[in-house]
């Protein structure tokens, strides 16, 4: 059985989902600077790090608004946040390193650890421990 979602629920989603946008496109700002002032070099991760926010943001959050019948709980909505957050920074600070020409080991970090929060927030609503 679902719970219907209030309108002042929804509108709290969309605010999300406009914070998201614009973090998105504030990175997207940031990656083309950064590249601008590169001499030349290129980075894929710098290049398309806003795309966590967009998609992972934005899009799941519109989703959300609209489409679905239930809204995550707090625990849920706070590690896919964090889960988008520790993906995004990771992919930039992978492009800056890739820019400036070297390598860390310790870069997967962020993807294994940003993975995971993702993955745990998703998991979580999809069970009945979200309740909310």
């Amino acid at each position: 059985m679902f719970i219907s979602v209030s309108n002042e629920r929804r509108k709290e989603v969309m605010k999300k989902a406009l914070t998201y946008s614009f973090a998105s496109a504030l990175t997207a700002v940031f990656g083309l600077i950064y590249e601008l002032f590169s001499h030349g070099v290129y980075s894929y991760y710098m290049i398309y790090a806003f795309l966590f926010l967009l998609v992972g943001g934005t899009c799941v959050q519109l989703h959300l608004a609209f489409n679905s019948r239930r809204l995550p709980c707090r625990l849920a909505s706070d590690l896919f946040e964090s889960g988008i957050i520790t993906l995004t920074v990771g992919s930039l600070f992978s492009g800056v390193l890739e820019i400036y020409g070297t390598t860390n080991a310790l870069t997967a970090v962020y993807w294994a650890v940003g993975a995971a929060l993702t993955a745990a927030g998703i998991l979580i609503y999809c069970t009945p421990l979200n309740q909310k």
